[in-house]
Parts: C-alpha cells; sequence; structure tokens
C-alpha cells in the first residue's frame, strides 16, 4: 500500500501536479528539489533541498522510506540518477519516471531495477488542465501491486490510462507530439518570414488561421525545455519532421507541376490519414470553429 512518497522534482509544473494529487489522497509527501530555496512545496508536502544525482545520507533516507519514489525531472537527471535511486529503495516499492520519452529510461529501469516495481507516467496535456479527461500515457517496466494502485489513483483523479510499451510510446509521441509542436512551429516560421502584421491578418483571418494561431501563442508562450525535450529526445522526433518537410514539398509542387484532379487525389489522400477517426475530427473541429 503507498503510504509515502518522494517526489524528485517536486517544484517543477509536473511534479507539482503529483504532488498535489498524492498529498491530497492521503499519501505523506516529501518533495525533493534543489531549486527555488525557501519555497514551500504544493498542498503543504513536506520539503527538502537535494541533489539525485548526488545523493547524500538525508535523501538516502528518504528514499529508503519511500514506497514511490517519481522522478519528475528532465531525462538527463532521470538517467544519471535511476542507478543510484534503485539501489537506495526498498524491494517492493515503486519507482516512477514522468519523462515524455521512454525507451532510454525504460532500458535504464531494466537494467538496474532488482525486486522494485518501474513505471513510466506521461501527461499528456499541460499540468495546469488537470487530469480530469485528460489522457496519461503509462509504460510499465516492471509491474506490480504498487503500479496498480498507483495506476488506479491517477483513474479516480479523473484521467484515463493508457498502457503503451515504450518503443510504442515513443513511436505514437513523435507524431501526436513532436509532429503536432513541429507543424505549429513551422507555421509560426513561416508567418514571421512573411513578414505581415498579425493584427491586420486578424481582421480578415477565417477560423482555420485564427485556430493555428491559438496554438502557436500557446506552444510558443510554454516552456522552451518542455518543447526541445519532445524534439530533441525522441529518436523518433526526425523523422515525424522530415515527413512534415517532405509534405510541403508535395504539396508545392501538386501545386505548381500537377492540376486540380492531382490535387483532389492529394486531399484524399489526406484524408484517408485520419481513417476512422475523420468524422469524429470533422465534428470536433466543427465545435471548435463555432467559439472562434
Amino acid at each position: 500500500m503507498i503510504r509515502r512518497a518522494v517526489i524528485v522534482g517536486g517544484q517543477g509544473a509536473v511534479g507539482r501536479l503529483f504532488t498535489e494529487k498524492l498529498f491530497a489522497s492521503g499519501i505523506m509527501i516529501c518533495v525533493v528539489d534543489p531549486a527555488g530555496a525557501g519555497e514551500p512545496a504544493a498542498g503543504g508536502a513536506r520539503r527538502i533541498h537535494g541533489d539525485i544525482t548526488d545523493i547524500s545520507p538525508a535523501l538516502e533516507k528518504e528514499l529508503r522510506l519511500a514506497d514511490v519514489v517519481m522522478l519528475a525531472v528532465p531525462e538527463p537527471v532521470a538517467l544519471a540518477s535511476v542507478k543510484g535511486v534503485a539501489a537506495a529503495m526498498r524491494p517492493g516499492t515503486l519507482l516512477v519516471d514522468t519523462l515524455s520519452v521512454k525507451q532510454r529510461v525504460a532500458e535504464e529501469l531494466s537494467a538496474h531495477l532488482d525486486g522494485v516495481e518501474g513505471l513510466g507516467l506521461n501527461p499528456m496535456f499541460a499540468p495546469s488542465l488537470g487530469f480530469e479527461g485528460r489522457v496519461v500515457a503509462a509504460s510499465v517496466t516492471y509491474d506490480g501491486p504498487l503500479t496498480t494502485e498507483l495506476l488506479g489513483m491517477v483513474e479516480s483523479w479523473g484521467a484515463r490510462v493508457v498502457r503503451v510499451d515504450p518503443v510504442e510510446h515513443d513511436r505514437l509521441t513523435a507524431v501526436s507530439q513532436a509532429l503536432t509542436h513541429a507543424t505549429v512551429l513551422s507555421f509560426g516560421l513561416a508567418l514571421h518570414g512573411l513578414g505581415t502584421d498579425s493584427v491586420e491578418v486578424g481582421r480578415i483571418a477565417p477560423p482555420p488561421h485564427k485556430t493555428l494561431a491559438s496554438l502557436l501563442a500557446r506552444v510558443s508562450s510554454g516552456t522552451p525545455e518542455v518543447y526541445w525535450d519532445v524534439q530533441a529526445a525522441n529518436p523518433q522526433a526526425a523523422g515525424a519532421r522530415t515527413a512534415l518537410a517532405e509534405a510541403a514539398r508535395r504539396l508545392a509542387d501538386t501545386v505548381k507541376d500537377g492540376d486540380e484532379e492531382d490535387f483532389a487525389a492529394l486531399m484524399a489522400t489526406v484524408r484517408g490519414a485520419l481513417g476512422a477517426e475523420l468524422d469524429n475530427y470533422r465534428e470536433l473541429c466543427a465545435r471548435i470553429f463555432a467559439s472562434v
């Protein structure tokens, strides 16, 4: 049963999200974070200063007492800390990561966990939106009762847990995150390159432009570290960006060298990419456009 948890990086957005929910669920929380000295932890949780890649005796004691240790830290920190953290944890406990890329950390967990459960969680939403109605991807390295309990908690918070293995996780997020963000950022770079005043464009902009511009405003105002991690850490993100560039060239070539029939065929190909979800996304778009 989960009674005590250590949240490493608990002052960050994802760490605070889990800290608040776990604390509200009655779990004793110790937040470990080298940043923000003097700042209180989320939800009234206890906090200590510490570096998870250089474990002090006090931090080792906290890790030994914890039923769950969560690494809500950037990938380089997580990869550098797994071996030491796993060695400090008791058998039968659970080590969790919240990285947006799973293959490398899953390999590290497989190499160093001995009698400790391993679980990767990736909230597929901005932490400010909360769990209710959102998807949390879960990659299980070593299953067990604490993994089942924690995933049940996440579902009790209103989230929908989707289990995927680490390789499939990274393939799907390369499409759903890296490709999507690259598309939005490329749209912004094109706008900048065209040099058109946004106010002037906005006077006549139809709903598709306003929707893309809204996505651009949100993504470009986000934390660069998060979006860099999505693009740079996922081994399959480069292929997604290459596919995006090739698609833009194909569109340009079709308009330059083809005719209306060729363009209609291209649109049919694009439409087919949505498969069985076509009508659902068409209806969702209609609802979005109704509010733009």
